[in-house]
């Protein structure tokens, strides 16, 4: 595919991404990274995504911040923001292609136990807690994907969707930290993702003021189907079968 059609397809990947971040709170990088990373590969994806996230989102996560509740943000938040260096070698060492096939498939599992009707009490222990944490931030590492494990534990838990948002921005605010330090440190800040984020961030930020404008009138059971389907779309579009649709 010629190139400048890559990038009107990443910018509508972009638009999509960001409408379903500002809708739900998660799963822009589910579409984002996956979509893009046809295109320009995960190594310009991922933080492509970190910089015109952050950028944009400042101001969700400022409310955010005030309404989440942080004796349940803060565990796994800690145990992502630990894993995150796990994640961004896993990034640099791990073939392109095995590591999309291993997240398509993470996010079909975790897409499993949530249609289930899976629940729980949401009173596990600390070290149950903070491997939830860790293995979002291995995820928020390699492809800026944290979002499914904290989405599956929070969901399952039955908490009210505007909490289970705000929580999301929080959590998302922190690891964002972890994984931009990280991302500086191995050499991932590149020319071409300041490039590409200044492409893509207008469509972006579109998106994201559609998306959390649309938020306002869902009630918790539309909430919850958009998330199953967000993830269900993104783990189908994501597989490398469909290469040929997005620049490869």
């Amino acid at each position: 595919m010629p190139f400048d059609m890559a990038l009107v397809s990443a910018a509508l990947v972009a638009l999509i991404a960001g409408a379903t971040r500002g809708f739900s709170g998660f799963g822009g990088a589910l579409i984002f990274v996956p979509l893009v990373s046809a295109a320009f590969g995960p190594k310009v994806a991922a933080p492509t995504l970190l910089v015109i996230d952050t950028a944009l989102t400042l101001p969700f996560v400022a409310s955010a911040l005030r309404a989440c509740i942080w004796r349940q943000v803060a565990p796994l938040a800690v145990g992502a923001v630990v894993a995150v260096p796990f994640g961004v070698l896993v990034l640099r060492h791990v073939d392109a292609l095995t590591l999309r096939w291993a997240l398509a498939g993470l996010s079909i599992v975790l897409l499993g136990i949530l249609v289930s009707g899976w629940r729980h009490s949401g009173r596990h222990g600390l070290p149950t807690t903070l491997a939830i944490g860790a293995l979002a931030g291995t995820l928020g590492g390699a492809a800026q994907m944290s979002g499914p494990p904290v989405v599956a534990y929070w969901l399952g838990s039955g908490q009210p969707s505007a909490l289970v948002r705000a929580n999301l921005f929080g959590f998302f605010a922190l690891v964002t930290l972890a994984s931009g330090t990280a991302y500086v440190a191995n050499g991932l800040m590149t020319l071409e993702v300041g490039r590409l984020s200044l492409v893509l961030g207008p469509a972006y930020a579109a998106g994201l003021f559609a998306g959390s404008r649309a938020f306002r009138g869902a009630s918790d059971r539309h909430f919850r189907l958009a998330a199953y389907w967000i993830i269900a779309c993104a783990a189908f579009l994501s597989l490398p079968l469909f290469d040929g649709l997005f620049g490869r």
